[in-house]
């Protein structure tokens, strides 16, 4: 067994998501995989497992709860599986989807990047809207008209609520125990709340309290999400966006979305991965 603590989406030195990953012969039961990555503590844990054609068998646990995608901690690693096998792509089957994963080491960090589940999108209901208003403490003069609210999916479902002005991002707070209820009926692994400082490059933070888990720092799973909402919408992309996060916790992340032009089809999320033991 070998568990390493890494962080993905660094922003040079610094910042970035810390995530567990262990990695095993054989993937440990559900409940000792809930154990392990409560005592981590990290918003998410991977385990992987190589299976008999090659490809690695993978699983996201947070503190509370399992996952189904989970976009940092399978940057993370990409860069555990090229510190024990060398630079290369990896296979991996997820409960629900089958991606890929490629991690090279560069000086003394890690660089990977993870091609996603397929993206979809839609327009959030009315009365959801209103909730998530309520939960932020936000008037709907707020929200950025360009891009409606929305639900969003790249393996996992995530909310988003767009922000005309970046001191309204800053001053994001909200009840976590509310959250978490909110979340949860609705299967919101995430709730994103972002500001576009031009078409290509977004600051966002990301409530994360389905997991049990306030804020997370770097979400890549979300950023995959919003990659191809982005694209659905007719967005002026340009084929990449960079998504800066965790400034406002102190923890600078830098996500970069690739983003082609086929309806529906996953985007690729990478970043840079240090170390943290």
């Amino acid at each position: 067994m070998s568990l390493f603590r890494l962080a993905a989406f660094c922003d040079g030195a610094v910042g970035g998501n810390p995530a567990g990953v262990q990695i095993d012969d054989a993937l440990p039961d559900a409940a000792t995989m809930q154990r392990i990555a409560a005592d981590v503590g990290y918003s998410e844990t991977a385990f992987a497992a190589p299976l008999p054609d090659g490809r690695w068998r993978v699983r996201y646990f947070a503190p509370e709860s399992e996952v189904p995608f989970c976009g940092h901690a399978t940057i993370a690693l990409g860069a555990a599986l090229a510190r024990l096998h060398g630079d290369g792509e990896f296979a991996l089957q997820l409960n629900d989807a089958a991606i890929a994963v490629r991690g090279r080491r560069d000086g003394d960090q890690f660089a990977a990047s993870l091609r996603s589940p397929p993206t979809r999108s839609a327009p959030l209901p009315a009365a959801r809207i209103d909730a998530l208003l309520a939960l932020f403490g936000l008037d709907p003069t707020r929200l950025d008209p360009a891009l409606p609210p929305s639900l969003m999916h790249a393996g996992a479902d995530h909310a988003l609520l767009m922000l005309r002005d970046r001191a309204t991002l800053a001053a994001m707070d909200y009840d976590f125990d509310a959250g978490r209820t909110l979340m949860r009926s609705h299967g919101w692994v995430t709730v994103a709340l972002a500001w576009a400082e031009s078409p290509r490059l977004f600051h966002v933070r990301n409530a994360f309290a389905s997991g049990g888990v306030h804020e997370d720092p770097a979400t890549g799973a979300a950023a995959a999400a919003f990659g191809g909402l982005l694209r659905s919408r007719g967005w002026p992309h340009g084929g990449a966006i960079e998504l800066r996060q965790g400034v406002d916790m102190g923890v600078p992340s830098r996500l970069h979305v690739a983003i082609d032009d086929v309806p529906g089809a996953p985007v690729t999320v990478s970043g840079r991965v240090r170390a943290l033991d």
